[in-house]
């Protein structure tokens, strides 16, 4: 019988790595499903804390944050898009795009954790930010999100217009740097093994087969 296992994944909306580490880890459990199944929790991780409403430039933001020219930017994101093309998803980032602040869209999800609609709320956020250029902090593109992912519509404006979840937010970020994660994607298998960034299907199926191999 294959082994159930816990898979948190530590992660931010507007992260392009994570959106591949997640499609390569899905990809790597389809491949090891004859040994594990998993439930795959996720958990926040704001990679801009402190930036405003109306977000900033990425080329600007990149250049500002690690010294990238504007250059070496495109040619990050041309690499990154192609990783993701091989998982079937489309990257659309361009000179013109911005990076936001992701507080509420993290809100939504641990909402969305409570209502069995995370996973799917957390691909269509992924989707509005990087294939269709939206901001994820706008409370439209965020209920249109909720929408698409089956979640309740008016449920889900609820919680954004009361400010539910912010503690517990803050909380979780709390604990996971806690934890010594200050960098996404991290996921961590079984509460003990930590693979980070977006690695290849091949990381991630053979640490699953060895996890299952030691409880064997």
């Amino acid at each position: 019988m294959p082994r159930p296992l816990t898979i948190d994944f530590v992660s931010d909306v507007v992260c392009p790595w994570c959106v591949i580490g997640l499609r390569s880890l899905e990809t790597a459990l389809a491949r090891a499903a004859d040994v594990v199944t998993a439930e795959i929790r996720f958990h926040p991780f704001e990679l801009n804390p402190a930036m405003p409403p109306e977000g900033e430039n990425i080329v600007e933001h990149i250049g500002r944050k690690y010294g990238a020219t504007p250059e070496q930017s495109a040619a990050t994101r041309a690499m990154i898009r192609e990783r993701a093309a091989e998982f079937g998803f489309t990257m659309a980032m361009t000179d013109d795009s911005r990076i936001y602040n992701t507080f509420d869209a993290h809100r939504l999800l641990h909402w969305a954790g409570l209502n069995g609609g995370q996973h799917a709320l957390k691909m269509a956020l992924f989707t509005a930010y990087f294939t269709e250029g939206r901001n994820p902090g706008d409370r439209a593109v965020l209920l249109a999100a909720a929408e698409q992912a089956g979640l309740d519509a008016a449920a889900a404006a609820r919680v954004l217009e009361d400010g539910r979840y912010g503690q517990e937010v803050r909380a979780e970020e709390t604990l996971w740097q806690s934890r010594g994660i200050n960098a996404v994607p991290a996921i961590v298998l079984e509460g003990r093994y930590l693979i980070s960034g977006g690695q290849p299907p091949e990381a991630f199926e053979q640490a699953l087969r060895q996890i299952a191999a030691d409880a064997a």
